[in-house]
């Protein structure tokens, strides 16, 4: 992929692992937009780096999604590069979740993990194959491919992202648009909650770590734990999620 001179969109930029790779493409000489549901961590991160471009979207709702693609298309065409970095995740217990009545609760994992990057995958890719340069970046997780079993709309939401980006990358092929895929293991950010993630990776390391990826050509990028599980065998797999399942379950009691 291209490092400098392109035109970024970002979405969930405004804090954690979208802000940090905010940060390094704008230090690599890009314009970079990023959006996100809440105008004030838009400010924020803004303040923090005056030279980005903020567009409050929530990528939720499918008018929204069609009037960010519209809003890009009329003001900003040069953009050439898509990073589907926003992503929620929720920790519960299957056998105390009340489907009954909070099923939007949980359907807004569904909706924001795997509706979302979909759509603009789809909205974005024959937008991007009439330019010269383009790329498509999916943030999936490590968890696509070890279940986090108390996390398991969220790991099974970023599974479905994988899949689809290698969908993605094999029917774009003929084209110029680059298919990415980056596929970060726990970071030290506010991902699930406030103090959840603090065992993570640290996320300046991490970001570092990915940029090096992207700079390598690779299409897929692990960092860390997440490297092995990029390529682990099922029985490996197997054991890795029966022992983080017996490390974290007591905290579903």
């Amino acid at each position: 992929m291209k490092l400098s001179g392109n035109t970024i969109l970002i979405t969930g930029g405004s804090a954690g692992i979208g802000l940090a790779f905010a940060e390094r493409f704008l230090k690599a000489g890009n314009k970079v937009i990023i959006t996100g549901r809440r105008e004030n961590a838009l400010q924020n991160a803004q303040e923090k780096y005056p030279e980005l471009i903020t567009y409050v979207s929530d990528l939720n709702n499918e008018s929204d999604r069609l009037s960010l693609f519209n809003w890009v298309s009329e003001n900003h065409p040069e953009v050439n590069v898509l990073v589907n970095n926003a992503g929620i995740q929720q920790r519960f217990n299957l056998l105390k979740a009340d489907a009954k009545t909070n099923w939007r609760y949980f359907n807004n994992e569904l909706t924001t993990n795997i509706e979302a990057p979909f759509h603009l995958c789809m909205l974005f890719a024959p937008f991007f194959a009439e330019k010269e340069n383009a790329a498509i970046i999916n943030v999936t997780s490590g968890l696509a491919f070890t279940p986090f079993v108390i996390a398991p709309i969220y790991s099974a939401t970023k599974a479905a992202l994988h899949s689809f980006t290698v969908s993605l990358r094999h029917q774009l092929s003929d084209t110029s648009v680059e298919v990415i895929e980056v596929a970060p293991p726990a970071v030290n950010t506010d991902l699930g909650g406030a103090g959840l993630h603090t065992h993570g990776e640290p996320l300046d390391e991490f970001a570092d770590g990915i940029f090096k990826g992207l700079e390598e050509n690779k299409l897929e990028i692990g960092y860390g734990t997440s490297v092995e599980r990029l390529r682990m065998s099922r029985d490996k797999v197997d054991e890795h999620v029966e022992n983080m399942y017996n490390a974290l379950k007591h905290t579903l009691d």
